[in-house]
């Protein structure tokens, strides 16, 4: 009976966590609600108020169940990759992650969720591996950091330590302009920051630039 529980219970989690994603695309994000996955699934609120505590709860299970998913597309993409394109094949399977997972990208990267705080101890650690990647990418660095202020420098170095140990400061601060300009670029289709019918075909857009991105960087 214990195996048959919990059985139920994994396809039930299974079910809000859908539910929630189709919500997700839908309402967004603050419009979540756990009332209404319970009846889409024919359940009293109560009886799911034993699975999912609150509507923080089910958006916290989405924000981890969405970094997990970009950064096993994203790792999967990189490792496919021959080693000169590696990095570039990472940046666009980002890409490619966010416009198939619109409303997920989103909840991860758009404006915050009124009234709701990701806990760091279950976010952190999926939302970091992506730029963990992205950092572990970069070719060595050894000097550049001798310009940038000292507190700042002594904040990147701690990113490298716990990272990337063959980057330095200013490494870490190329990656960082390299990531913004990832997100900034992503955020603009995907939110229509352009405009409809600005450009015939946004993957022509992105590869001109990410071609460009890596040639002002010189990776």
């Amino acid at each position: 009976m214990t195996g048959i529980r919990e059985t139920r219970r994994r396809a039930v989690d299974q079910q809000i966590l859908d539910l929630g994603r189709i919500q997700l695309a839908q309402v967004g994000a603050a419009a979540l609600s756990v009332r209404a996955i319970a009846r889409d699934l024919g359940m009293a609120s109560s009886a799911v108020y034993r699975y999912v505590a609150s509507r923080d709860e089910l958006l916290t299970r989405l924000v981890v169940a969405s970094y997990d998913d970009l950064a096993d597309h994203v790792a999967a993409a990189s490792a496919a990759a021959a080693p000169p394109q590696r990095l570039a094949t990472t940046l666009a399977a980002f890409r490619e992650w966010a416009v198939g997972h619109p409303a997920e990208f989103a909840l991860l990267y758009g404006s915050p969720v009124p009234g709701y705080q990701a806990p760091a101890a279950e976010t952190t650690a999926p939302g970091t591996r992506v730029i963990a990647l992205l950092l572990s990418l970069l070719p060595p660095t050894s000097d550049g950091a001798a310009d940038l202020d000292p507190t700042l420098a002594a904040e990147l170095q701690a990113i490298a330590a716990e990272f990337a140990p063959h980057l330095d400061a200013a490494g870490v601060l190329a990656a960082l302009d390299l990531w913004t300009w990832l997100l900034g670029t992503v955020s603009q289709e995907i939110f229509e920051g352009y405009g409809r019918g600005t450009f015939a075909d946004p993957d022509r857009v992105f590869d001109a630039q990410l071609r460009a991105t890596l040639a002002r960087f010189q990776f």
